[in-house]
């Protein structure tokens, strides 16, 4: 019997392509896994709308339809979620769970509905080892006991009570995480060296919503007044995405173009427009308008072709306000559009840096100092290639991006990981000038 061989989903692009125009900014990736997951704690009907049609979400999805939670599709991106009378999690799809880190953050809601129960250790992205110790032991001071194995996270408890937590480290899922078991614990529950990045602000801002008093969004202390049930049938918008926005900033600056970027959520944007200020792009900003979620701020960005020079000083990332996680893997590849030697330092992650090293099939110099520094010499002649997509999610993104700089044809490989985080990537880039071709093999 002849075995069958499973297909990889690669990119064809001809590089060289100017973009033109305008592109308007997703809603985020984040905001969507971390309001489905948030959504368990209501008892009611919720329907959340700007649900990213990535990959990402559709392991969630299925997760939690296997444990009994019906949802259902309305129009374009918006996703009505009715909770079952009890939680069968005995029947966890585990092939979905693995398949995304987010599973982690069933803990905090599912706590409410279940005494006890298991949940599987994720993959997602390979960084290199990435802990949860600041989900434990956040959940261990609200009263749960938590077992880790081999495969699974156990967790039980006899009570919940309120707590004052201080973050083990600043993670934006433990706080997803703390935020949605705390909504349900009567009293008040504070969140010492708490992350105000946009996702946890979401959170915040959809509990809110739900009826829950929450002080300090945005800021370092939250303090959430849990209240002991949530029965409301509501409805609620998940606001763009500023890690797509810095994106097309990229994008824009590989190519060397003018590009408008519609709707970016402007204040977790703002040091990295600074620091790209301080190499020498050239933008246009609009004023602030908001979101449909009547609380995140927007603006559009226009990005002008610019001369862009290394800056004196390393870059590297820091929890909200410092340049988000997330961001740092573009500086990698804008660093190597720019003049003299920049130093990244992407001190979380032991792996993602080594990434970046991809660049060189493209043409690029990219130096590796250890596992979380390299030195990246520009500018850069860039030169098709063929690369096969690392497992994760923002480096595969860039050796994207910088197939567009490269005059020629690229191929880019195995294409899973960009398309776990982005919807519609091939059609809206084509849209704005490039020439991008979906294959399978």
């Amino acid at each position: 019997m002849k075995k069958e061989t499973r297909k990889t989903d690669n990119f064809e692009i001809e590089g060289g392509r100017k973009l033109s125009g305008s592109v308007t900014t997703n809603t985020s990736k984040n905001g969507s896994v971390g309001l489905l997951c948030a959504s368990l704690i209501n008892k009611g009907v919720t329907t959340l709308h700007g649900i990213s049609h990535i990959e990402e979400v559709y392991r969630v999805i299925e997760v939690l339809e296997s444990i009994g939670v019906k949802i259902k599709w309305i129009g374009k991106q918006s996703l009505e979620i009715r909770p079952p009378q009890n939680y069968n999690i005995n029947s966890l799809n585990k092939d979905a769970a693995i398949k995304t880190r987010s599973i982690i953050m069933f803990a905090g809601p599912l706590l409410h509905h279940l005494k006890s129960f298991s949940l599987p250790h994720a993959q997602g992205c390979k960084l290199g080892k990435r802990t949860v110790s600041a989900h434990i032991y956040g959940l261990e001071e609200l009263g749960v006991k938590i077992k880790v194995t081999n495969q699974n996270y156990e967790l039980g408890y006899k009570k919940l009570k309120p707590a004052e937590i201080v973050m083990y480290e600043s993670s934006d899922t433990a706080c997803e995480n703390l935020l949605t078991a705390a909504a349900l614990i009567p009293g008040k529950t504070t969140i010492k060296f708490a992350t105000s990045n946009y996702m946890v602000q979401e959170v915040c801002f959809f509990l809110e919503k739900l009826g829950v008093k929450i002080e300090g969004i945005g800021a370092n202390t939250i303090s959430i007044y849990g209240v002991k049930e949530i029965n409301k049938n509501i409805e609620y918008y998940n606001s763009e995405d500023p890690i797509e926005s810095m994106m097309w900033i990229t994008a824009a600056i590989t190519t060397n173009s003018k590009l408008e970027i519609k709707k970016c959520p402007i204040e977790f944007l703002e040091l990295e427009l600074y620091k790209l200020k301080k190499m020498g792009l050239k933008y246009k900003i609009t004023k602030n308008y908001q979101s449909k979620n009547a609380r995140t701020n927007l603006s559009d960005i226009t990005i002008l072709p610019s001369k862009l020079k290394a800056l004196e000083d390393k870059i590297e990332a820091r929890p909200y306000p410092g340049i988000n996680m997330d961001n740092l893997p573009f500086f990698g590849l804008i660093a190597a559009c720019a003049s003299g030697q920049t130093l990244i330092h992407d001190w979380v992650y032991e792996n993602r840096a080594i990434y970046l090293t991809e660049l060189n099939r493209l043409g690029a110099n990219v130096l590796l100092a250890d596992p979380h520094r390299v030195f990246v010499q520009g500018p850069t002649e860039w030169k098709p290639a063929q690369v096969v997509c690392p497992p994760a999610l923002r480096p595969s993104v860039v050796i994207m991006l910088a197939m567009l700089g490269a005059p020629g044809k690229s191929t880019l490989h195995n294409v899973y990981m960009i398309k776990r985080g982005y919807e519609n990537i091939v059609e809206r880039f084509n849209n704005i000038g490039t020439k991008i071709k979906f294959t399978r093999e």
